[in-house]
């Protein structure tokens, strides 16, 4: 620690005076002592203990005990201090750097992979509320496509504290907008706001879902967002982000920049072009797992598509705007620059719902339509029956069907997709409520029993969500009644669990949460 900084460094107080052989410095640990050293509150040296160097370097040079012997040990001496130490320094220090960018890309990768493949709600009609006290909450209403078709300003808390009329207009908008379901953000005022909506009375059924509001503020003011909304200023973007991701988080959260998302452990200290290319990787793997609807999909969730980049998703969105909705696969061809290869590597990502042909809901490529045709023809029936009657899928024999081109891999694939075509591998949604009366840090106490949603996932623990505007965490020693190795092992992003408090830090904003003992 640099004198004088133990004040403005509290954050790093773990780390004041402390020493660790390097090889036992687990990854996020490096990082934060190089961070601690880049805002100037540590000092960090790397070196091994120079009495043994020192000793070793004797043992090898220096000879017996005459007066050049004694000459070669200050030479041995003074090369060690002034070239070796600081070049053995400088080559571990970026050797123990890269591995720890390394992990910790792969762990927010990982994470990121998790968050982008959160369970949807689908297609229904959504009231969104991006929360607020002073500048009150800010509430827009979506179709089931996600087009804004109405926003408006409540205030229902301090100052203003107009709670009758927030909830007449609320309840008001959802009859009108024949809302299904709520979507409000968990930033400031979003427990309070939670508890507002959820104790009004509806004309109808709606569940109440609270949505993590990380990196909503990034795509408001972005170029994407401007484009999309270019009258509305940032808060309705924001709450239109808000409602969307609840509805389809990957394809809301493909528009923001993965490493704003806030799912990581030190991404802005590792290297930034790794990151990016393995995040960018992510992202297409997901955003290829879980196919995407041709006739609603953005160009920014295109653009993930392989295939395709953002001069053809465009062209593919200018297409669907003047031709309308598309019928077919096959009229991809028709879509400008779209030639044979694209084709052959798009297509299998891209579903098209009620489409003539019900292969084209499918992850059924277009070159292998014939041999689910011949199938079907071979059972006398047709693709739709072959797909919907599972008995009939038993009378197959793939042997039949391997070719020189077809393996029976592949067939076997086909078989899978014919079993659940277009149907989105993601799990159904669930509500979560929190614990009523619990808002603020300081209402928490040490062996209270609380719901939770997992928020982010470290190597050395889990982070969760217990309603109180900070997250405690769950060291990785705390997770199970068992050694665990890797917290992914038993927790995943957005899991709903049960903890208990062990400690609470007021003045540090720390909570300490255990899931040991705790029923889930």
């Amino acid at each position: 620690m640099i004198k004088g900084k133990e004040e403005e460094g509290a954050k790093f107080k773990d780390y004041f005076d402390s020493e660790e052989s390097l090889k036992r410095v687990a990854s996020h640990r490096i990082l934060a002592l190089r961070r601690g050293e880049a805002e100037g509150i540590l000092r960090v040296s790397i070196a091994p203990d120079e009495d043994e160097v020192l000793d070793r370097l004797d043992r090898i040079f220096v000879k017996g005990q005459t007066d050049s012997s004694k000459q070669v040990e200050l030479a041995g001496k003074d090369a060690y201090k002034r070239l070796l130490n600081p070049s053995i320094e400088t080559e571990f220090a970026k050797s123990s750097k890269e591995a720890a960018d390394i992990e910790a890309i792969r762990v927010f990768a990982e994470n990121l992979r998790q968050l982008l493949l959160s369970s949807p709600l689908g297609q229904k009609r959504v009231l969104a509320i991006d929360p607020g006290f002073r500048t009150g909450c800010k509430v827009v209403c979506l179709d089931a496509q996600g087009n804004l078709l109405h926003n408006e300003t409540i205030y229902p808390h301090a100052p203003q504290n107009q709670g009758k009329m927030a909830a007449k207009k609320l309840t008001n908008m959802v009859e009108t907008y024949n809302i299904e379901a709520i979507a409000v953000g968990n930033g400031t005022a979003g427990r309070e706001t939670e508890r507002f909506v959820t104790n009004l009375h509806y004309d109808r059924k709606v569940q109440v879902f609270v949505v993590s509001e990380a990196g909503a503020s990034i795509y408001s003011a972005s170029k994407v967002a401007r484009e999309e909304f270019p009258e509305y200023d940032v808060t309705v973007r924001g709450a239109v982000s808000i409602g969307r991701r609840l509805m389809d988080p990957l394809a809301e959260l493909v528009k923001i920049e993965p490493k704003s998302i806030g799912v990581g452990q030190y991404q802005h200290d590792v290297d930034q072009n790794l990151l990016q290319q393995s995040l960018d990787q992510v992202v297409e793997s997901c955003v290829n797992k879980v196919g995407v609807n041709l006739n609603t999909a953005s160009k920014h969730l295109l653009t993930y598509v392989s295939g395709l980049g953002p001069q053809l998703a465009q062209n593919i969105v200018d297409y669907r705007a003047e031709e309308g909705a598309f019928t077919s696969r096959k009229q991809l061809m028709k879509v400008k620059r779209m030639g044979a290869k694209a084709y052959e590597q798009c297509a299998g990502f891209l579903r098209i719902q009620n489409a003539k042909n019900p292969l084209d809901n499918s992850a059924v490529h277009p070159e292998a339509y014939g041999i689910v045709k011949q199938m079907a023809k071979d059972l006398k029936c047709s693709v739709a029956d072959l797909i919907a009657d599972n008995e009939l899928r038993k009378q197959l024999d793939l042997n039949k069907y391997v070719s020189a081109e077809v393996g029976l891999p592949t067939l076997k694939d086909i078989m899978e997709e014919l079993e659940k075509p277009g149907r989105d591998p993601r799990q159904i949604i669930k509500v979560f409520q929190f614990k009523e009366g619990i808002y603020k840090i300081d209402q928490l106490e040490v062996g209270m029993e609380l719901p939770g949603i997992v928020t982010n996932i470290t190597n050395f623990g889990a982070f969760v969500d217990v309603g109180v505007k900070q997250d405690g965490l769950v060291h990785i020693s705390q997770l199970a009644n068992r050694f665990v190795s890797n917290p992914a092992d038993v927790v995943q992003l957005h899991q709903h669990v049960n903890v208990k408090v062990t400690e609470v830090d007021v003045v540090r904003k720390r909570i300490q949460l255990s899931m040991k003992d705790v029923e889930q």
